[in-house]
C-alpha cells in the first residue's frame, strides 16, 4: 500500500457503470467511488476500498478507488 493511501471499509448502496455508491462504516457519510471495477460489485456488499486520500467536497463527496476488495464485514 501506497504510503499515502487511505484505507476505507463500507457498504455498496449502489452500482453504476464507473462508480459505486458506498456507505463509510466508520463515519455513516455516502461517498461516490469512482473505479471501473465497480460493476464487480453489488448492493449491500461490504468492500475495503484504497484510495489518494483526496475527497472532493461536492455531495456526496467523491473519491477515486486505487484498489477495491470484497470485506468479510464492517
Amino acid at each position: 500500500m501506497d504510503q499515502d493511501s487511505v484505507i476505507m471499509q463500507g457498504r455498496v448502496l449502489r452500482v453504476q457503470r464507473d462508480s459505486l455508491l458506498v456507505r463509510d462504516c466508520r463515519t455513516g457519510q455516502n461517498v461516490q467511488v469512482n473505479t471501473n471495477r465497480a460493476r464487480r460489485f453489488r448492493m449491500g456488499q461490504r468492500v475495503i476500498i484504497q484510495y489518494s486520500g483526496a475527497m472532493t467536497m461536492s455531495i456526496p463527496p467523491q473519491i477515486s478507488a486505487e484498489e477495491i476488495i470484497p470485506a468479510a464485514r464492517c
